[in-house]
């Protein structure tokens, strides 16, 4: 495959991006913890949607340009290896604590969206539910979050397909691979944006959540990976600039943007304009580069558990009033934080980290993997359809009595 140098150079992880997670996840928790001071703190999603959509294309086309093909059985693998075993545990204590803390009156609309995590629609329940008059309002649960894992989930299952289709196209018409792969993704990219814009006019909340009207933010990420060829040294100046400039337009709106009725829609653009500028410039070396922020200690580490902190943060922040009987006030809210990236160092190294590499350079052989993944998706999922049965009937019964 004829493809671009720059996709062979550029590794996985990068400390901008690192940082650009830790920004991400920071406006998220800053947002769910204090949303007066982030009062457009749900745009990290945004950014983690960029990212991922330039992470994940240039994965996938380093790995055809370098063994001449895509394997979807080892790029579902990866991905169920990096994203499932967390995301399961934490709905395993969800599941335990609501039927531990929670009234049962609340069980059917919890277990309903618990359900919808485990099997990664919950993007669609939560729109289908904001169709629904007397749910519109969408009363907070511990698994809200989860929505955006579901349209990142669903972009993995359509995605690689898209790229195989580009590159199939490619080598049989013996066109140029990476110009047929622009193109495809080009276009899917503009449509998706275009509908974005489209039914955020009509319904900003099915906007919000939909897969389709999400794409593009992926998808321009993907076409950067392969679009871009700037270096990773020289122009240390412009580079500089672009990356500051980046910084302060992903900043900006999270900390002023105040008309969630509008949202996702154009301003999105910000964001992810912010986003792609910072992927671009690297970590330019000038002493006024951001570089130097970006590559400290705690942001790299914020940006590595970035996922379990993700996770994690907000089931921490329903629970508590549910053990205190009262809203938290601010001074608790900091503690939660602070609980909030303990758990996620420990989720990291516990249950990410193990699937993920390997314990002492072996991994779990996959048959067990996807095995255990299962019964664990089985179990929580069949606690989701008992539990609310079992509310109801004690509920029947306590009004006959």
């Amino acid at each position: 495959m004829g493809g671009s140098p720059t996709l062979l150079a550029r590794s996985a992880v990068r400390p901008e991006i690192q940082a650009l997670r830790a920004v991400a996840v920071g406006a998220v928790v800053l947002h769910h913890g204090w949303p007066a001071v982030a009062p457009a703190g749900y745009m990290g999603v945004d950014v983690f949607f960029v990212v991922s959509g330039f992470l994940i294309t240039g994965l996938l086309m380093r790995e055809a340009e370098r063994v001449g093909r895509i394997s979807l059985r080892d790029f579902y693998l990866r991905r169920a290896r990096r994203i499932l075993p967390a995301a399961m545990a934490t709905l395993l204590a969800v599941s335990a604590l609501t039927l531990l803390l929670v009234p049962q009156r609340e069980w059917r609309q919890w277990f309903r969206e618990i359900v919808a995590s485990a099997l990664y629609y919950e993007n669609w329940q939560l729109a289908v539910d904001s169709q629904i008059p007397r749910r519109a309002d969408l009363e907070s649960t511990p698994v809200q979050h989860f929505w955006s894992l579901s349209v990142e989930e669903q972009f993995y299952l359509f995605w690689p397909l898209l790229l195989i289709a580009a590159l199939w196209f490619a080598a049989r018409h013996r066109a140029g691979s990476a110009a047929v792969v622009l193109t495809l993704l080009g276009a899917v990219t503009i449509a998706s944006f275009a509908h974005s814009i489209a039914l955020t006019a009509q319904d900003a909340n099915l906007a919000y959540f939909s897969t389709f009207a999400r794409t593009w933010e992926f998808g321009i990420g993907g076409i950067l990976a392969i679009a871009s060829r700037s270096p990773l040294t020289g122009r240390a100046g412009l580079r500089a600039a672009v990356s500051w400039a980046g910084l302060v337009l992903i900043a900006v709106p999270i900390l002023t943007f105040r008309a969630p009725e509008v949202f996702p829609g154009a301003v999105v653009l910000v964001p992810v304009a912010g986003t792609l500028a910072v992927m671009w410039a690297g970590m330019p070396e000038v002493a006024w580069s951001p570089a130097g922020l970006a590559g400290l200690r705690p942001v790299q580490w914020m940006g590595d558990v970035s996922y379990s902190l993700y996770l994690w943060h907000w089931p921490i922040f329903m629970f508590v009033p549910y053990l205190t009987g009262m809203p938290s006030p601010p001074w608790l809210m900091v503690l939660l934080v602070a609980l909030s990236f303990a758990v996620a160092g420990l989720s990291k190294r516990f249950i990410e980290d193990p699937f993920r590499h390997g314990r002492r350079g072996r991994r779990l052989r996959p048959v067990f993997l996807l095995s255990g993944l299962a019964g664990l998706i089985v179990v929580i999922v069949g606690a989701g359809i008992v539990a609310p049965g079992i509310a109801a009937e004690r509920a029947v019964a306590c009004e006959r009595e």
